[in-house]
């Protein structure tokens, strides 16, 4: 049996579509797996493992934007009644997508008993090696034995730096895995900067299926007929959502909008002339894939707009010199893929950035040595795996 820590219950499209996607790579592989369950128990101990936490940009910025949403919720009736329709389209989604658990383990001491079952352990993706979240011992595969083979597909510490202090730990957790391999190309700089190993940066596990698996596992469903601008922003940029507005002006078009992603933003409330709640990860997808522009700041969202072909435009969702930036993941995707001329810079005319169609023939190029790094990463692991199953 196979132990996979992943995040699959957080509701955000892109994350739960990427875990989706491992799981599915997992299961058209015949690789039997459950996907590991763990709940902190809530005393002093663990408080304190908190502590340091209050010193990391990271972990401060996201519960400040927690508590900001929370706060919004109580102030804003109409949008708590908007976000819960939101998170019931996550529910539905959640409930078909993921059905192998294991027991739940509660507290650290049940879920190091509960890693002995495995033969190996996978964990990999969506920043799950922040440094906000290291004195968890999860996502790291700390809690896991010595001799089960632990492996990372595609892994991402979210940040250019890891802390000085807790560069120690970091390379701690490093040494015991036995197979890595990064999502960002600075991510394996740092494995090699603290470890002296040379890993591979391999493709998302988005791309782990191919654009037609992706439309028998979610069939294509066009619900809007005429050309749109779809716009999915997780950040709060107003100067964005301005440059989207002109090019929809410019282009005659309608904007569908996402609204309130990761927070509430006020100027939202104006923005889009379509900007549905109900939307499930798979209508979300479709919501993209039928789109004749693409607007986004988020990974997953550039992403899926390379795999489907779409003419994009990315945005940076933080400021470069931001203590809590995680633009790094973009920054390997556009430059992986050779497609810098479409992140957008401060004052640009989106007009302008969409004059030239991307060719996604030369795209496409990069895309069979990405996957064939990828693919030669993972069937290595396969390998390893089926020994010990």
């Amino acid at each position: 049996m196979v132990g996979v820590c992943i995040k699959y219950m957080h509701e955000n499209y892109g994350g739960i579509l990427q875990a989706y996607a491992t799981v599915s790579y997992l299961e058209n592989q015949n690789i039997e797996y459950e996907l590991i369950r763990y709940t902190r128990k809530k005393t002093v101990t663990e408080a304190l493992k908190d502590v340091p936490r209050l010193f990391n940009a990271v972990w401060f910025n996201s519960r400040y934007e927690g508590i900001q949403r929370k706060l919004s919720l109580k102030k804003h009736p109409e949008y708590a009644k908007n976000n819960e329709v939101r998170m019931k389209a996550f529910a539905g989604f959640k409930k078909g997508a993921f059905k192998d658990f294991s027991d739940e383990y509660i507290g650290y001491a049940a879920l190091c008993e509960g890693g002995k079952k495995y033969s190996a352990v996978i964990t990999g993706s969506d920043q799950l090696w922040s440094p906000a979240g290291l004195p968890t011992n999860y996502y790291n595969l700390m809690f896991v034995p010595d001799d089960t083979l632990k492996i990372s597909i595609a892994s991402s510490f979210g940040v250019k730096e890891i802390p000085w202090y807790q560069k120690k730990r970091t390379i701690q957790y490093l040494n015991r895995i036995e197979y890595i391999s990064m999502r960002e190309n600075r991510g394996s700089e740092i494995v090699k900067e603290l470890t002296g190993r040379d890993v591979p940066t391999i493709l998302d596990p988005v791309f782990f299926l191919s654009k037609n698996e992706w439309l028998e596992r979610i069939p294509n469903k066009r619900e809007i007929n005429e050309p749109y601008i779809f716009a999915y922003f997780l950040g709060a940029t107003q100067e964005y959502r301005n440059a989207v507005k002109k090019l929809a002006r410019d282009k005659g078009m309608k904007v569908v909008a996402l609204r309130h992603m990761d927070q509430y933003v006020e100027e939202d409330e104006n923005f889009g002339d379509f900007a549905p709640y109900d939307v499930s990860p798979e209508r979300f997808l479709n919501l993209l894939r039928n789109a004749e522009y693409v607007c986004t700041d988020s990974f997953h969202g550039t992403a899926f707009s390379i795999l489907n072909e779409k003419q994009f435009v990315v945005f940076n969702r933080y400021a470069e010199n931001s203590s809590f930036s995680k633009n790094s993941r973009i920054d390997t995707l556009c430059v992986n893929f050779g497609l810098e001329s479409r992140r957008y810079k401060n004052g640009m005319d989106l007009s302008d950035v969409v004059k030239d169609d991307i060719d996604y023939k030369a795209v496409g190029e990069k895309y069979k040595n990405l996957k064939q790094v990828t693919d030669q990463y993972l069937n290595t692991v396969l390998k390893e795996i089926r020994k010990r199953v």
